[in-house]
């Protein structure tokens, strides 16, 4: 069982990771999305990576990680947040990387799929598909559709890291941040273009400065830190249904203060989703308990 002290702390975590999503829809309001990512991992790097020694793990890995989580996965989410996907219902979406981290896991690591994984994951999509019902024009589609491919990269970031090994994951995640900056810069140079760049940057404001303090040392540095801590002294199976919140949070947020509304059937397509991740998250230990109880 938790400490009090660690479910504050896994609580916090939550918290972060939830309201972060109002923070981005803040930041891409006036940030090229792009370029605004590839802030968030400078200020995840530096000045981290002088005083932590570089993790133990092969440079592909690192590679790897480092680009399917900064370069693909939050360069897809800031873009489609910018682009009106609901930041709350972003906050959702994303998290069927959960699926994508099974079916790549399936592939990649030998690892076998339960009925109840499989369960979820049909529920889980049935959801995106009535959450997608409502967007078929393009302009609603495509963001959609951004933050869905940014969940499989996250499942790719998953992967990675576990290929990694049992490594100090805070180690691991700042000099995964050092990956994507350039990447990012150089396509934002490129699709956003100079002009927005330097026009976002001359005319800051204390706001922007915070959501890109905010998204680099709070929600990457603390948030998986903590996160890696709680690992590092609890089952996986006692922590990993703390991710469930993360959307509750984010959702709540955004309707408090973006002021977002959800329409009937992305109420009920998100009820799908989070469904098909219950059934993730708790079903196995029900398949487990059902198979050790068999005479």
């Amino acid at each position: 069982m938790l400490s009090v002290r660690d479910l504050l702390l896994a609580l916090l975590v939550v918290a972060i990771w939830g309201v972060n999503f109002v923070f981005i829809r803040w930041g891409v309001e006036t940030v090229p999305p792009l370029f605004l990512t590839g802030l968030r991992y400078l200020c995840a790097a530096v000045p981290a990576v002088f005083f932590i020694k570089r993790p133990k793990v092969g440079l592909a890995i690192l590679i790897t990680y480092g680009l399917a989580i900064g370069f693909a996965q939050f360069g897809l989410l800031f873009t489609a947040i910018k682009l009106g996907m609901p930041a709350g219902l972003a906050s959702l979406v994303i998290q069927v990387q959960a699926f994508f981290t099974i079916a790549l896991a399936l592939v990649f690591l030998g690892e076998k799929l339960n009925r109840y994984q499989a369960l979820g994951a049909l529920v889980a999509i049935v959801g995106i598909v009535a959450i997608a019902s409502e967007r078929f024009e393009v302009t609603a589609l495509v963001p959609l559709l951004m933050v869905v491919l940014a969940a499989f990269f996250w499942g790719v970031a998953n992967i990675a890291s576990k290929k990694a090994g049992q490594i100090d994951m805070l180690s691991f995640v700042v000099w995964g941040s050092l990956v994507p900056i350039l990447p990012l810069f150089a396509l934002s140079l490129v699709v956003e273009g100079p002009t927005a760049i330097i026009a976002s940057m001359t005319g800051i404001d204390m706001r922007t400065i915070f959501v890109i303090a905010f998204n680099g040392y709070a929600a990457t540095i603390l948030g998986f830190g903590l996160w890696s801590y709680l690992l590092a002294r609890y089952p996986a199976s006692l922590i990993a249904p703390f991710s469930l919140l993360v959307p509750v949070a984010g959702i709540a947020s955004t309707i408090v203060l973006l002021g977002e509304t959800v329409s009937t059937l992305e109420i009920l397509g998100s009820l799908l989703v989070f469904i098909g991740l219950l059934l993730n998250v708790f079903g196995p230990r029900l398949f487990a308990a059902r198979v050790s109880s068999t005479p």
